[in-house]
């Protein structure tokens, strides 16, 4: 049941997905949805809350409810968060259920990218650069695996990466 109506962007964080989505949800006049903002939408706490009153897996069971709803819907772009490829029926759910772009961004560009957020949990040690290597060690092949289309956001404007990726699907 893959639907050419729905864009699903995976990738790390810092990658842009949300912002990238957002843009891109107006350029083709579809809705836009961020699985990390449904979440906070729905249990009125943020997700750093979530996590130190669940931990992680708490979260990702969470997270595993919405992916499935929001991926069932048409006509979307859905800006994933970067563990949502760890489950292995979300992978199938994105990869089946909509067009899955991978944002891949490097280590450096997520550092500067969210060096100041204090909203990612998973950043919040000692040496970020280490964590967001583990990271990306372990998720990379899971994007990848699950993409689509890859798409390298280091250092291009959002607009550039947006008219990217229309020109990919104006292509299929």
């Amino acid at each position: 049941m893959k639907t050419q109506e729905n864009i699903f962007l995976i990738g790390p964080m810092g990658a842009g997905k949300s912002t990238i989505g957002r843009q891109l949800a107006k350029q083709l006049k579809l809705e836009f949805q961020d699985s990390d903002h449904e979440i906070e939408r729905r249990t009125g706490v943020d997700i750093p809350l979530i996590f130190e009153l669940e931990g992680e897996a708490g979260f990702r069971k969470r997270e595993s409810v919405i992916i499935d709803e929001l991926t069932r819907m048409t006509g979307i772009v859905l800006a994933t968060g970067g563990g949502a490829i760890l489950d292995p029926v979300n992978r199938a759910h994105l990869a089946d259920r909509g067009q899955t772009i991978y944002l891949h961004a490097s280590v450096d560009q997520q550092l500067a990218r969210t060096r100041r957020d204090r909203n990612r949990p998973l950043l919040q040690t000692e040496n970020p650069r280490r964590r967001l290597e583990e990271l990306m060690a372990v998720r990379e092949p899971l994007y990848r695996e699950t993409a689509d289309r890859v798409i390298n956001t280091d250092s291009k404007r959002v607009r550039d990466v947006v008219h990217e990726i229309l020109e990919l699907l104006e292509d299929d």
